[in-house]
Order: structure tokens, then sequence, then C-alpha cells
């Protein structure tokens, strides 16, 4: 018999039937935790999105030896428990950073120009009006924009900035000097750049030094003119600091693509709010980027299937070999 892989339902189905080849392949809902247990059972992979891979499931999977993060975060993931059962964890790295990237410019572009705003005034109030009667938006010329992660999405998202004339500075737990060099960003301390930005963007991985890093003490250091936008992890900043600050104008707004609770609960304050923009976790939503991130995956798998170490571990992995 072929080694069984699970794949989410409705995942690039027809990219990941491709593995046929080598293994019998099944796509099943990960929130049906009953039946994704009873499959489990005999599987020996797992492409895994945001549902919590933990103990309890780590349990049902006796001959699980991979599950390959359809991504770049794998915070849902218990990395500790796969690494003592010997279960590779790998992600998708290098293939998502442009689309998120884009969507982010995009972003700030919806908040600098008013654009889902204009888009309901033209739908509701124009022609009644009779004129013109909006808000005047922001040029993004000599604007300043922080970048919170200079990694791979931070870096695209910078030298996209730079087509806008933007002044870009960026903090980061290591200094980026071949960035600097390259995109003439420049480095300053984490407070100083709430301080000065006119845009603040965020594009750090979910960990314990990260969660809630905004919070009401950061959000204070911003300028009241100033813009807020999350393409990351939602729990990357306080919500509830958040929705204050957007209430009580110590910012100007914020354009949100990730949530602490996803879906975002309809009751949430945010879906009620003018000076937000709200996306359901659209980051890497393109179709050459899904194929891309399925096609990675793939590599990975095969890799395992074929006794061979994934190319695309998880930084806590590299340099281990795990023999099953």
């Amino acid at each position: 018999m072929k080694p069984k892989v699970i794949v989410p339902a409705g995942k690039q189905e027809e990219v990941f039937m491709t593995l046929n080849d080598v293994a019998e392949v099944r796509f099943i809902p990960l929130t049906d935790r009953e039946r994704l247990f009873e499959e489990l059972r005999d599987a020996v992979a797992l492409v895994a999105d945001t549902a919590p891979i933990d103990e309890e499931l780590l349990e049902r999977a006796p001959k699980l030896r991979i599950v390959a993060r359809f991504g770049v975060g794998y915070d849902n993931v218990d990395v500790e428990a796969c690494t003592r059962r010997g279960i590779y964890v790998t992600y998708t790295p290098n293939v998502l950073s442009d689309a998120v990237a884009d969507l982010t410019i995009g972003l700030m572009l919806c908040l600098s120009r008013n654009i889902i705003r204009a888009d309901r005034y033209v739908r509701s109030r124009w022609a009644v009006e009779g004129g013109f009667n909006f808000p005047l938006g922001l040029d993004l010329e000599g604007k300043v924009l922080g970048i919170i992660g200079l990694g791979r999405i931070g870096y695209a998202v910078a030298s996209r900035a730079k087509a806008f004339s933007m002044e870009i500075i960026y903090y980061d737990i290591v200094r980026k000097g071949e960035a600097e060099e390259k995109l003439g960003v420049r480095y300053v301390e984490h407070e100083d750049l709430l301080r000065s930005s006119d845009f603040v963007t965020i594009h750090v991985s979910l960990n314990e030094k990260t969660r809630g890093m905004i919070g009401e003490r950061e959000l204070k250091l911003m300028k009241p003119t100033a813009y807020l936008i999350n393409t990351s992890r939602g729990p990357v900043i306080d919500e509830e600091a958040l929705v204050k600050a957007l209430k009580e104008g110590w910012i100007a707004g914020a354009a949100l693509d990730v949530f602490v609770e996803e879906p975002l609960p309809l009751d949430n304050p945010l879906t009620k709010m003018e000076n937000v923009i709200l996306t359901p976790h659209i980051g890497s939503a393109t179709k050459e980027t899904r194929r891309r991130m399925a096609l990675v995956d793939i590599e990975n798998i095969r890799a395992v299937l074929e006794g061979r170490v994934p190319p695309n571990l998880i930084p806590e992995q590299r340099g281990k070999t795990f023999m099953r």
C-alpha cells in the first residue's frame, strides 16, 4: 500500500494530486478533528494550515513523519512535540514574500487615499449630494514608512515603497547591512520607529517575544496622524489596546489582514469602525503563490517518503535527521 498523505480539503487539490504516484492523497477538513484523528492513524505526512497541530493530534498519528506547513508561519504547530517524536516540520519560505508585500502596499494605498470609503461614498452618497464632499487623501511621497521586521517580506515591502519616494526606516533584532546599502533604508530603535513613522507595517513571526509587542504603550508613542498595518500574525498586536487607540484617536487608522481570533467574529468592535480596513488573512492568497506553496510542500513530502531530509525545515530543526 502507498503511504497516506493528508491535505486540508480545498487546498490546491489539483496540485497535491500529483503526489498520487508515490502516495495515497486524502483531502480532509482539518477542523473536523474526529475524522482527522481517524485518518491520522496510518498517515505518514500531514499538510498543515492554521488548525492546531498539538499533543492530542500527534498522539493519534503514530506513523507521522512530516508536518508540512502550508505557509511561513508555524505558531500553530507544537514544534517541541514534533521534534521529540522525530517528526519533521517544514514550511514554505521564499515563495509568498512578494504576494504579502503587494498586499501591504495595497493596504497602505487604501489608507492614504481612503479608497474603501471612497467606494462606499460613490455607491451611496455622491449622486445624492450632487457634489464632491469627501475628505482629501495623503501623498506617500516624503512620508516615513517604518518596517518592523526586515526579513524576506519586510525587504520586499521596502523595495516597493522606494518607488513611492518614501523615507524608509526599520527595526529588527538583527541589523541588515546589505539592505541598508542596497535600499537606502535606515535602522532605528523600536521606540524611535514608532515615534517617527507615518505608516508602521509589521512583518515578524509570532513567538513569545513578539506576542503583544504592539500594546497601549507602543500605540501611544505613534503619531495621531499615523497608520498601522499588520499582515504578519494577529496576536503581535494587543487587539483591545488597538480598538481603544482607534476609538480615542491615538492613531489615525489601521489596516489588518490578521487577527487574534480567525475568522474575525462579526461582533468584534473592529468591524464597526470606519478608520480600519479589514481583510480575511489573504496575504498569500493569489493563484500563483498558492500553487508555489503547494509545490514546496510536495517537494518536502517527497523527500521524506524517499528517506531524505526535507529541504525546507523550520529553523528549530535545521541540522537534525530523524530515522523512523
